[in-house]
C-alpha cells in the first residue's frame, strides 16, 4: 500500500472560495533571519470534527506551524484558514473561533480551577446563562469535577494540564490546538491526559490539530497524521495506512561493522526489498511475501558474520525511519 504523500492541498481542490470549517493550509513557508528555513511548501486539510497530527521531532516546523495558524508566527508564504477565516487577513476572527493549549502552562496556580475558568468565560464573554454549564460539562468530560473547587497549586501534573484544555475549550472553540500536550510528564500523568484528549475526540465536536514527538500518542488519538522532516511533510495519513504500508512483519538483522555489506547482499538475494532501511548498524526489513521463518532462513543462508536476527510487527517508529533515517525520539 502506498503512503500518500503530500503535494499540494490534501484530498481536496481549494478552488476560488476558501474552505469555512476545519483547518486547511496551502504551500506554507516560513523562512527565518539567517536563511533558516523551518516550513518549505506545507499542505494539509483538518476536516471539521477531526482529530490530527503533527509528527516529528523538534525541529522539524511543528511548533511554526502551529504559530502561524494561532497567529503568533506570520507565514514567509502560503494561505491558511482556521475556522473559515484566513490567519494573515483576519487574524482575530481566527483567534476569535479556535484555541490553544500552548507547552508551558497559563493556569493561576493561587485560584481555584473552576475560578480560572470563570475568568476565562467573562474575558470571552461567554452568556452567563450558559457559563456555569458549560464549566461543569468540561470538568466531568476531563474528570475534573472532584478538584475543580480546589487551589490549581493542590493539582497533580496531569490535573494541571487537564484544567488547562478545559480553559482553552470553555469557549467553545471550533479548533483547538495542543501543542506537545504530553510533554515532560511522567508516564502514569500522561497515560491519564491521553485518556482525556481520547475523550474530547470521541464527541466530535471540536476539530483537534495535535504536535507530538511520540507516535505511540499520534497512533492512539489521530484520525490521520503528518509526518513533518526538515520542514516538508513527507507522507499523510490515517496511523493504520501508514503502519500498512510496511506489511505485517519486519525482520531486523543487526552486523555491527557489516551492516552496508549486509543490506547489499540481502537485497542482491531478494530479501530485502526497496522500503528496506540501515540505523546504525540494524537493517530493517519489510517482508513483503516472505514468512518469518522463510526470511530468517534465508539470512541465516548467507552466513553473515556476528548477524542477530529477530523479527517483529511494524511501527510507526519504522514508517517514520524509512521515510526520514532519523530516530524520532534521539531527534526530538
Amino acid at each position: 500500500m502506498a503512503i500518500a504523500i503530500a503535494e499540494g492541498v490534501d484530498e481536496e481542490v481549494w478552488g476560488n472560495q476558501p474552505p469555512t470549517d476545519g483547518v486547511h493550509v496551502r504551500d506554507l513557508a516560513k523562512t527565518y533571519p539567517g536563511d533558516v528555513e523551518a516550513l518549505r511548501g506545507v499542505s494539509f486539510n483538518v476536516h471539521p470534527g477531526e482529530t490530527f497530527g503533527l509528527v516529528g521531532p523538534n525541529g522539524a516546523g511543528k511548533s511554526t506551524t502551529i504559530g502561524i495558524l494561532t497567529t503568533t508566527v506570520r507565514a514567509t508564504r502560503g494561505e491558511a484558514i482556521v475556522g473559515g477565516f484566513d490567519v494573515s487577513t483576519q487574524p482575530l476572527r481566527a483567534r476569535a473561533v479556535s484555541s490553544v493549549v500552548f507547552q508551558e502552562p497559563v493556569v493561576d496556580h493561587s485560584l481555584s480551577g473552576r475560578r480560572n475558568l470563570e475568568i476565562h468565560v467573562r474575558l470571552w464573554r461567554v452568556d452567563r446563562a450558559v457559563a456555569g454549564s458549560r464549566i461543569d460539562d468540561l470538568a466531568e468530560a476531563l474528570e475534573l469535577g472532584d478538584v475543580l473547587d480546589r487551589p490549581v497549586e493542590t493539582y497533580s501534573g496531569g490535573q494541571r494540564r487537564r484544567l488547562e484544555i478545559a480553559r482553552a475549550l470553555v469557549s467553545a472553540p471550533k479548533v483547538l490546538f495542543l501543542d506537545e500536550p504530553t510533554v515532560g510528564l511522567d508516564p502514569r500523568i500522561r497515560h491519564e491526559l491521553l485518556g482525556a484528549i481520547g475523550t474530547l475526540r470521541d464527541r466530535g465536536d471540536t476539530t483537534i490539530v495535535l504536535t507530538t514527538h511520540y507516535l505511540d500518542e499520534a497512533e492512539r488519538l489521530c484520525d490521520r497524521l503528518a509526518i513533518v522532516h526538515q520542514g516538508s511533510i513527507v507522507a499523510m495519513d490515517t496511523p493504520a495506512a501508514l503502519l500498512a504500508s510496511m506489511g505485517t512483519e519486519v525482520l531486523d538483522v543487526r552486523a555491527p561493522g557489516l551492516f552496508q555489506s549486509a543490506a547489499a547482499t540481502l537485497r542482491v538475494h531478494g530479501v530485502a526489498g526497496a522500503d528496506s532501511f540501515v540505523v546504525g548498524s540494524t537493517l530493517t526489513v519489510p517482508l513483503h511475501g516472505w514468512t518469518s521463518s522463510a526470511a530468517i532462513a534465508a539470512v541465516r543462508e548467507l552466513d553473515l558474520p556476528g548477524a542477530s536476527i529477530n523479527t517483529r510487527p511494524p511501527t510507526l517508529d519504522d514508517v517514520y525511519l524509512r521515510l526520514t533515517g532519523d530516530r524520532i525520539v534521539e531527534a526530538a
